[in-house]
């Protein structure tokens, strides 16, 4: 299960009612935080989430609408305790981007590990041990008007385990958990491995979070099937596409277009200028193209939940 919530949605300036674009996900007591714009920490607080579960933060881009609260963020973490390492994901430049914040940050009592992301994707499994086996975080190239990137967070999900392909093979049952969790058992001189008592892999789930971005390639393909896409909504008017394109953003239209040609299951709009003072006004009209759209707000959160179904 994955759990998916906003702690903001507004682009460029934090509103009274609405929050620098932030998004969290949550996975068994671990957390990736997607961007970090001015007052993540409060935006946090007010969704009743909790922070020092990250594993990592992952920057979409460098203005300062998604990396001014990141002093803050890390100033705290540290004054409530924690010394585990943090990683710290973003695109080229990151490394002077880093020198800045860490100036303002002074020193910490955990280490912070910056990591340039190249388009390879990051096996979060091994990064930090919790997260179901084989999950990726994957960066994907946006169309900003800087270096940027969104991010593709993949839990895939392994066979039914089969108990009775386990007696067969003579392993035995304290040694069923590790085959489960994907690990090879030895016994008797022979090495189990786990698709010999697992059957069929089955669906996973997909996260997509776009950060700032024109409609792209790199986008379109990460949002393949995604049960949950988060899209930048600069603009609401489809008469916008022209300025959304200047400025590397898109508009509500754009989304909807791109979801429904990727197959992916929901759409959550963010990112919304701030000319937009109610962005359910728009919806009906987007909703026109991909039904499964929805205007995302403050403190918005879903459970995505595996289904039954084998992966394709």
């Amino acid at each position: 299960m994955l759990t998916i919530t906003l702690l903001g949605t507004a682009a460029t300036m934090p509103l009274p009612d609405r929050a620098l674009t932030v998004a969290l996900a949550e996975c068994g007591g671990h957390s990736l935080l997607f961007d970090c714009g001015e007052g993540t920490q409060t935006a946090a607080r007010r969704a009743g989430v909790n922070l020092m579960k990250l594993d990592a933060i992952c920057l979409t881009h460098y203005h300062g609408d998604h990396i001014f609260g990141l002093p803050g963020l890390l100033q705290t973490l540290g004054c409530q305790g924690r010394t585990r390492p943090l990683m710290l994901f973003g695109p080229v430049g990151l490394e002077e981007v880093w020198g800045a914040i860490r100036a303002l940050t002074g020193p910490l009592p955990y280490p912070v590990r910056p990591r340039v992301m190249a388009g390879q994707p990051v096996e979060l499994d091994a990064l930090s041990v919790g997260w179901p086996a084989g999950t990726t975080l994957l960066p994907f190239k946006t169309k900003h008007r800087v270096t940027s990137c969104g991010y593709r967070l993949d839990l895939p999900r392994a066979g039914r385990f089969l108990p009775e392909k386990a007696r067969e093979l003579g392993v035995p049952v304290q040694s069923w958990k590790h085959l489960q969790r994907g690990e090879t058992v030895e016994w008797n001189g022979t090495v189990i491995c786990p698709e010999e008592v697992l059957g069929p892999k089955r669906k996973g789930l997909r996260f997509v979070f776009s950060g700032d971005t024109a409609p792209c390639p790199g986008l379109r393909a990460a949002a393949e099937n995604a049960d949950l896409l988060l899209c930048d909504a600069t603009y609401p008017e489809p008469a916008q596409e022209a300025q959304a394109k200047q400025y590397g953003h898109s508009t509500f239209a754009q989304d909807a277009a791109l979801a429904a040609d990727a197959g992916a299951k929901r759409l959550w709009l963010v990112h919304y200028s701030p000319m937009i003072t109610d962005p359910e006004e728009f919806l009906p009209a987007v909703q026109a193209v991909f039904p499964a759209a929805e205007c995302g707000f403050d403190g918005k959160t879903i459970l995505l939940q595996y289904d039954e179904g084998e992966a394709e």
